[in-house]
């Protein structure tokens, strides 16, 4: 891939044309070269290629036979590069002059026709999107696996009760599945932001050549069409210089990685010997080199570690571009690195976590007996007060209360009061409130929309199936 057609190693003077009469100093090579991260878009840069060289056969500024050659040579450029063939040269700079230089080599002089009416300033920011369009797919796929491990948890635990909490302390009981579809709902969110800035990024930016469009009957739908966009971005100068499409990916991919690091974090707390809510499979797991009993959470750690990396890339390119003009700049060349490492880092803790959700095994005597401490019914109480006795509820949560301080004192649970003591509160309470004090009771009259009774959950369960999994 290093040789020119003249048989000498390429130079940045060959890239460039004859504007200038020295290369660069070794230390500006380095800096702009790009090839180390940008060799990923081959594939993306390909595509790009052949869809830029059949319009210009069918357009009639290339001959199809020069078309054809071309094609044949980007076919084997591809192969190569799936292979791990492609030679890298930091002379080329990037990814575009590695095909560029590598097509000569394979048909000669044809090659030299591609880049007839486009830019790489163009050509960058269709492969860039090409790459971020197919780097939203993965995410939108991989969430839908995750989703589907948390349905089918939720299904199995639709009526297992557990402590719901707000501040981290016990508030009211309420089923694992419950939870659980809390999760799904977040990440159900997720996949409507990756289909809106799927819908926002797929415009073509191919043929606005370096900012100001092209001097050649080009056919800019031609290209859309071939590569899969809805339509040709409408102004030139913001096709070169639009990095819209890869921040709002980043806000996205930053959103997901958020929700992951809640919910890892929920799989650390349970976890824990002091939980004890759900068992992590030895596959997500790993132990300790100096403590034998330790059952370390590592998968779920870093996860939630990982959220920090996925945000850092998205204030890493809006830093980037606050302060450009327009069009193009070589500030620009600093939008994949993020990018790229963002994606990774999202993409394997989406699977990462659903492969923790497919194997934990919650423990279910133990959420129920801590779905009772900590007076989780008390708000059961307060409604009963209102409901049966007509009390205003601020009335009624004053009563509830005095109730709870005289349980906390006797160390006891609300349902382990006698009447008499409950009387000595409120002397209307009669030997009915009992019936609302369990915490199975409490569950299952939650049948408000979105509640945590059984039968809701199961609904939701229904719903959430057939919206994210089957639509």
């Amino acid at each position: 891939m290093t040789s020119t057609e003249a048989g000498a190693g390429p130079t940045p003077n060959d890239l460039w044309g004859g504007r200038f009469e020295t290369g660069p100093a070794e230390i500006m090579q380095r800096i702009n070269a790009s090839i180390d991260v940008d060799r990923r878009l081959y594939a993306q840069d390909i595509a790009g290629s052949k869809a830029h060289c059949k319009m210009l056969v069918a357009t009639g500024i290339l001959t199809r036979a020069d078309g054809e050659a071309i094609l044949a040579g980007l076919e084997r450029i591809l192969a190569e590069c799936e292979a791990g063939r492609m030679r890298i040269d930091p002379a080329l700079e990037d990814i575009h002059m590695h095909v560029e230089t590598r097509l000569r080599e394979l048909i000669g002089e044809p090659a030299g026709r591609l880049h007839t009416a486009r830019s790489r300033n163009d050509q960058v920011a269709t492969d860039f999107r090409l790459w971020v369009r197919d780097a939203l797919d993965r995410m939108d796929h991989g969430l839908r696996l995750l989703q589907s491990a948390l349905l089918d948890q939720a299904e199995r635990h639709a009526a297992s009760i557990m402590p719901g909490f707000t501040h981290l302390q016990a508030a009211q009981p309420v089923t694992f599945g419950h939870h659980l579809m809390a999760y799904v709902e977040m990440f159900g969110r997720d996949r409507g932001r990756v289909r809106d800035c799927r819908t926002r990024l797929n415009e073509c930016p191919l043929g606005a050549a370096a900012l100001a469009g092209t001097s050649f009957p080009i056919d800019r739908e031609m290209t859309a069409r071939e590569l899969g966009f809805a339509r040709p971005m409408r102004n030139s100068i913001d096709a070169v210089s639009d990095r819209d499409f890869a921040l709002e990916y980043l806000a996205t991919a930053a959103s997901v990685a958020m929700h992951l690091s809640r919910l890892a974090e929920e799989l650390v707390i349970w976890s824990s010997a002091q939980f004890r809510f759900v068992r992590l499979s030895d596959a997500f797991t790993t132990g300790s080199s100096i403590m034998p009993q330790k059952k370390n959470p590592d998968a779920a750690e870093l996860v939630r570690a990982k959220c920090g990396r996925v945000m850092g890339s998205y204030l890493q390119l809006m830093t980037v571009m606050k302060g450009l003009p327009l069009a193009y700049g070589k500030d620009m060349q600093e939008d994949k690195a993020p990018t790229f490492e963002a994606a990774d880092a999202v993409e394997l803790s989406i699977a990462a976590t659903a492969g923790m959700i497919q194997d934990m095994q919650p423990d279910i005597a133990v959420l129920a007996a801590a779905a009772g401490q900590g007076y989780t019914t008390a708000t059961d109480l307060a409604d009963w007060l209102v409901r049966v006795k007509g009390m205003p509820f601020r009335d009624a949560h004053h009563v509830t209360g005095r109730i709870v301080r005289l349980a906390e004192k006797r160390d006891v649970g609300l349902e382990d009061l006698t009447l008499p003591e409950m009387q000595s509160v409120h002397s209307g309470i009669g030997e009915e409130v009992f019936a609302v004090l369990g915490v199975a009771n409490s569950v299952a009259s939650r049948r408000s929309l979105g509640g945590t009774a059984p039968e809701r959950v199961r609904q939701a369960i229904a719903a959430a199936r057939a919206e994210y999994l089957e639509g």
